[in-house]
């Protein structure tokens, strides 16, 4: 499998605003972010990089996007300095038919069950996109986490 095409028309530079949620209780932290997607592997592969801020700490993540080992399904990989540290999120990949892109993975919470996070990459236009994550309760509850906008940078 490929890469969508409506993921594809997105490679280039962007900037936008972030917004962070620690709990839906709390408001929103936000900051500016900029992001670059790019093809990598002669195209057999996406990648977004992206940067942000909590405060004045800078912090930043990567999301890997491509064909998994038998080439029938995507797969992805996500990073996020300040939501994973040193560990890698191995996702699976969700193609909608309007284009939207969801990564759905899960992180270990001890001493309780592992919980969920959904990363949802959605085009609105050629020139701009919106990068929404969620954390996912062992319920099944979802609470937005992240919402970030994006624009084209001319």
């Amino acid at each position: 499998m490929s890469i969508p095409v409506t993921l594809g028309a997105l490679v280039g530079e962007w900037e936008g605003r972030n917004r962070l949620w620690l709990s839906p209780d709390e408001p929103a932290r936000e900051s500016a972010t900029t992001a670059t997607i790019a093809l990598a592997a002669q195209g057999r592969f996406l990648t977004v990089s992206y940067r942000w801020a909590d405060g004045e700490k800078p912090q930043d993540g990567v999301i890997l996007l491509g064909a998994g080992q038998q080439g029938k399904a995507l797969e992805a990989a996500w990073a996020d300095s300040f939501h994973m540290g040193d560990a890698l999120m191995p996702c699976t990949v969700i193609v909608e038919s309007s284009g939207e892109v969801s990564l759905v993975g899960s992180y270990a919470a001890p001493p309780g069950p592992d919980w969920g996070w959904r990363i949802e990459i959605h085009p609105d236009a050629d020139d701009v996109f919106q990068l929404r994550m969620y954390n996912v309760t062992p319920d099944g509850e979802e609470a937005l986490a992240v919402e970030a906008s994006y624009r084209r940078r001319l």
